[in-house]
């Protein structure tokens, strides 16, 4: 997912986007996944380790899915929770900063992002 700010249907897959994390608990879940590597964790571990468990799990687990921030897989008899969508998450916060400053009459000469 390549944003640039300027498209009205970037804007709209960012906005819908983040809205997928607009809940604390999937916002937590989230991070949860992304400390536990690109190995995932099962989603009993999940629940675990996140606080988040059941159906609520399930349904912030649907919705982060949707967003394609996270994925699952079946191994078995068990079902594998992966936050692998990286590269997207990293087009998130660019989208935020790329036109950072642009209309200061003073930007910040040290004022970097990356």
């Amino acid at each position: 997912m390549d944003m640039t700010p300027t498209d009205d249907s970037t804007l709209a897959e960012a906005a819908s986007t983040f809205a997928a994390l607009g809940s604390e608990q999937r916002l937590g879940v989230l991070r949860t996944l992304v400390r536990a590597g690109p190995d995932g964790l099962s989603i009993g571990e999940l629940g675990a380790r996140s606080g988040v468990t059941g159906s609520t799990l399930t349904h912030h687990m649907k919705i982060l899915s949707a967003a394609d921030l996270v994925r699952q897989v079946r191994e078995g008899r068990r079902i594998i929770c992966i936050a692998a969508a990286y590269a997207r998450m990293k087009s998130l916060s660019e989208f935020l900063l790329t036109d950072c400053c642009a209309d200061s009459s003073h930007p910040h000469k040290d004022h970097r992002h990356g």
